[in-house]
């Protein structure tokens, strides 16, 4: 014999399939309601132990003490009344939710995002089912959030304020949304073929990526430029077009590495003290300002990628010159790997 649903019954599914909850969660918004109704219609029954009974076919609606219905005459039409804003909120509450579970599974991903306010110090991205919140330390220097931009995000995490909302941030500027970017763009890196080991970055001037492969003739870092550099070029683009990417092969010898994470300057002699992790190197005078680049900007990640403090110093073919130490030394700590 078939089981015919009630209009109630059939009502609470469509509402539940609708807004991806649950008809617990239906229902239980529902008692919360209605039970709030029904202390503001009878204050002085605050104190008892009172609960709410929704019949999920009928939709019948008892109020209960200690066993016994005591549902006043009529109660049923002021509970509705009452009741059906507080009902949207809990249901609204709850579909959010099912909202923040869904971006909390994609947390570690890069997301597509149009910017929809900016307030002068967060960024209001339209991120799908949600809004992402881009902070003012997420984001690049001088970069332009003006309404309607598209962008690619990374989904750095989710985290509660002191209201207890949830807010999904993003990020522009985390190591990780290069990564995340080569890994759509280069098949060898989303096989596992190619490797990513470090990328660090002055969001919006340069960044150093490396790179290594194991498996014999695999060219990594050609792998990742692309024929004619369509690939690095892409993810240049999607960065702003101004952030400059070097991608250096990785070494496990530290000498290879850091002359192939100085590049494109063209160095002489290296000696490293792996004590004080200090690196020596020497470059010709015409190869100096390439080695420290504008504002010092490829010693300083160069010495970040190699976590080593490196120091220059250039010589002419009749003598060595020690370049001045500001502008020679990367005096800041090393950050740690990206994972």
């Amino acid at each position: 014999m078939a089981i015919v649903k009630s209009e109630f019954a059939l009502a609470l599914n469509q509402v539940a399939t609708e807004r991806g909850i649950t008809v617990d969660e239906v229902l239980s918004s529902m008692e919360a309601a209605i039970l709030a109704a029904f202390h503001k219609e009878y204050p002085n029954k605050i104190e008892d132990p009172i609960t709410v009974k929704v019949n999920k076919e009928t939709g019948e609606t008892k109020i209960v003490e200690e066993g016994k219905d005591i549902t006043p005459p009529g109660f049923g039409r002021i509970a509705a009344q009452t009741a059906r804003q507080v009902i949207i909120q809990k249901i609204r509450e709850a579909e959010k939710k099912t909202v923040i579970s869904h971006y909390r599974d994609q947390v570690g991903t890069i997301i597509r995002g149009r910017v929809i306010r900016y307030d002068g110090y967060n960024v209001h991205v339209d991120i799908g089912k949600a809004e992402g919140i881009l902070p003012k330390e997420e984001q690049i220097k001088n970069e332009n959030y003006s309404v309607n931009t598209s962008l690619i995000f990374y989904l750095k995490g989710i985290v509660e304020d002191q209201q207890g909302y949830s807010r999904i941030v993003l990020s522009r500027i985390a190591p990780e949304l290069i990564i995340e970017l080569f890994r759509r763009e280069v098949p060898e890196i989303a096989s596992l073929t190619v490797e990513v080991k470090k990328v660090v970055r002055e969001p919006g001037m340069r960044a150093k990526i490396a790179v290594y492969s194991s498996q014999g003739g695999v060219d990594p870092v050609g792998a990742c430029v692309g024929q004619k550099g369509v690939r690095v070029q892409t993810v240049t683009d999607e960065l702003g077009g101004q952030e400059k990417i070097d991608i250096i092969q990785w070494n496990p010898d530290i000498k290879i590495f850091l002359i192939s994470a100085l590049s494109p300057a063209k160095i002489i002699e290296v000696s490293i003290d792996e004590k004080t992790k200090v690196a020596k190197v020497k470059v010709e005078e015409s190869q100096a300002p390439l080695a420290i680049g504008k504002g010092g900007i490829n010693v300083n990640l160069a010495s970040r990628l190699t976590e080593l403090d490196i120091d220059i110093t250039q010589t002419t073919s009749s003598s060595k010159k020690t370049l001045p130490k500001e502008n020679t030394t990367d005096k800041i700590a090393p950050k740690d790997k990206v994972k």
